[in-house]
């Protein structure tokens, strides 16, 4: 049986008007029987957001978003389920029934409240101590580093006492058993230890919380310049698992979704010193490098966290494997980037000398994923050489294969190749070398061969054809791809018409060569045929229609190429023949690429919808589903309406003919 039945969820919606909580983060004002204010999910200047305590919900005309109390906490704080629902009781004073026991172990559900329990009385304690004569020097310290006392309060800061035994007896008079403390990690035991001590002696105590903000470690740094350890973490407990947990990770979840933005730094005190200068959303592993889970955890925070590092070698190194980490789970919409602080500074040094603005400016000048990963891999070896190259392509081309999501590896190639691409073009030396008397292949008549292009042979190897080269360098006829030979009946009207515009009207490839690579095909032949444009493009940048089909029928694409010419015209669609001006073409190309991509977002947000209403199965999830596809069938309606009213279109031939 779930644990919160709907007679639960009901009470508790009952016990708070969606005003009361939505107005925590929205300022509203009452309309009629509602309450509207401005969007939190955008920024807009006239209200679109609407809350309606009668029907118990809110809903945002700007974006869509529509939910109750719980949605909303989920929405605007990250919280899942559980915790919105558990977050909401509290604040309602619904009592909510225990988690099932997992299985079976009701002793180890009993032990974990009693270690969290003790973690908390463990904090208290350190709090306290810091605050008594033995805590002076830990005072000092904070003071030293220039820590406000709210700062101190805010973070539990706290002290362990150089006695051995000071926490382990204090635990011990508030009834808590030597088992439970050693659990904790908060004592030192086991068979080869006479007498059981603190872990923690003579350091400045740092609490770490979970999600929740339960006390489940600390961390403390050594007072003593010659301790063995300058900080220490608790070991691996039943609570805690330092590589699924951030410092500061509860508190800063709510300002992250307020700001858009998480910031993950290296170390306890880099958190700290940035809470003091204003960036609350802050948050940093326990002594360790980034792991998966850990990144998975920022995200649940904001799809793009920046990663904080030093400019020193070490920062670039620690960023590095931070790409190595975040690259095989990056997802359409998620990944990180990186923002690197002036050499030998850390973000304490940074605000403390130069002010709070210059910690702004290095957040402001971040540098996404595959700008990182190009930097490293490009400066790991010389690349004078073509052997150097291909090293450095098989490099790329196992880490973007080490991506798991098809579609942000497909980018990633395409990204890498394209770089790689512009790296050959950039280096006049080794393209001078084809050249010259003495310096590789020429014709009989001493005409030197131009290189193949490098995306040429990509494009090759794509769709299996040898790479052949005719003597003057133009790519030789070969047979077929299956691919692009594959001709379909169905082949999408407004695809085939972008492509016909091009080939007409080869000039569009100049002005918009990156529309048209960011163009989303759905026909596979249409696709290639468009991947085999941009590569004559790259070779020869002035192209006529004509050479340029006959180019493309000399790369065996010929059949594609008259597929599309057969594309029935419609008299919006004239932009598209050859007598057609260039103003009436530029106005057409514009108009049907974004049409093309309206219903190509249409889809992508049905597909969406559909994953979402087979997951959640809620009403809203339903109708928002049935409203994509009214949109889907409108538009597809619109469309037909259209393709009525057409001309060129092939005679119908006489019945006679068609009989013989």
């Amino acid at each position: 049986m779930t644990r919160f039945t709907p007679q639960i969820l009901d009470e508790i919606r009952a016990r708070l008007p969606v005003s009361q909580v939505v107005g925590r983060k929205v300022a509203l004002k009452r309309a009629g029987r509602e309450y509207k204010g401005l969007s939190p999910f955008k920024v807009e200047k006239t209200p679109s957001f609407t809350v309606n305590d009668t029907k118990g919900f809110y809903h945002c005309f700007a974006t869509g978003e529509h939910g109750d109390i719980f949605t909303f906490v989920m929405k605007t704080e990250g919280l899942d389920f559980s915790e919105a629902v558990e977050r909401l009781a509290e604040e309602a004073g619904v009592p909510l029934p225990k988690p099932e026991p997992r299985g079976r172990n009701i002793e180890a559900e009993d032990q974990r409240e009693r270690l969290y329990r003790l973690l908390e009385t463990s904090a208290r304690f350190f709090e306290a101590s810091l605050k008594q004569a033995t805590g002076a020097e830990a005072r000092r310290y904070l003071e030293k580093r220039g820590l406000a006392a709210g700062t101190i309060g805010a973070f539990r800061m706290g002290f362990a006492s150089a006695n051995r035994h000071a926490l382990k007896e204090h635990l011990k008079e508030q009834g808590f058993s030597a088992a439970d403390m050693a659990v904790s990690g908060m004592v030192i035991a086991g068979p080869d230890i006479a007498e059981p001590y603190d872990r923690f002696r003579h350091r400045v105590m740092f609490p770490i919380q979970d999600m929740k903000g339960r006390v489940i470690a600390f961390g403390g740094r050594a007072l003593d310049k010659d301790a063995p350890a300058k900080y220490l973490n608790s070991p691996e407990t039943p609570l805690f698992h330092k590589g699924y947990v951030l410092f500061n990770a509860a508190r800063a979840r709510p300002l992250a979704h307020d700001k858009g933005r998480v910031i993950a730094v290296e170390g306890y005190m880099d958190v700290i010193a940035l809470h003091e200068g204003g960036f609350g959303e802050a948050v940093a592993p326990l002594g360790t490098a980034l792991t998966e889970d850990q990144i998975k955890l920022l995200w649940r925070m904001t799809e793009v966290p920046t990663l904080c590092f030093d400019g020193d070698t070490a920062g670039k190194k620690a960023a590095y494997r931070a790409v190595d980490t975040a690259l095989p789970h990056l997802k359409p919409g998620y990944s990180v980037q990186f923002a690197f602080l002036p050499d030998g500074l850390d973000p304490d040094d940074l605000i403390r000398q130069q002010g709070k603005a210059a910690m702004a400016e290095v957040l402001g000048r971040t540098r996404p994923l595959i700008d990182v990963l190009w930097e490293r891999e490009t400066a790991a070896g010389p690349l004078a050489t073509p052997e150097q190259r291909a090293a450095l392509e098989a490099r790329l081309r196992a880490l973007s294969g080490s991506i798991i999501d098809p579609i942000v590896r497909g980018h990633y190639e395409r990204e890498l190749r394209d770089r790689l691409f512009a790296l050959g073009r950039s280096r006049p030396s080794a393209r001078a070398s084809f050249s010259g008397r003495g310096r590789g292949p020429q014709t009989a008549q001493g005409t030197a061969i131009a290189p193949p292009d490098w995306r040429q042979r990509e494009r090759n190897r794509l769709f299996g054809r040898p790479a052949r080269y005719s003597p003057t360098g133009e790519p030789a006829p070969s047979a077929p791809s299956c691919e692009l030979t594959a001709i379909s009946h169905a082949t999408p009207q407004r695809e085939a018409l972008i492509i016909k515009a091009i080939l007409n009207h080869p000039w569009l490839i100049t002005d918009h060569a990156e529309e048209l690579a960011e163009i989303s095909f759905s026909s596979r032949p249409l696709s290639a045929l468009r991947d085999e444009i941009l590569t004559l493009h790259a070779m020869q940048n002035s192209l006529d229609s004509g050479t340029l089909r006959t180019q493309l029928s000399k790369m065996g694409v010929s059949k594609v190429v008259d597929l599309v010419e057969r594309t029935i015209t419609h008299r919006s669609d004239r932009f598209a023949e050859p007598e057609a001006s260039a103003t009436d073409v530029e106005t057409g190309w514009r108009h049907v690429l974004a049409l093309h991509r309206r219903q190509d977002g249409l889809e992508r947000s049905v597909k969406a919808a559909e994953e979402a209403w087979y997951r959640d199965c809620t009403p809203e999830a339903e109708a928002r589903l049935l409203d994509l596809k009214r949109q889907v069938a409108q538009a597809a309606a619109l469309e037909h309406l259209d393709s009525t009213d057409h001309i060129d279109a092939p005679p119908a031939e006489p019945p006679a003919k068609r009989a013989s």
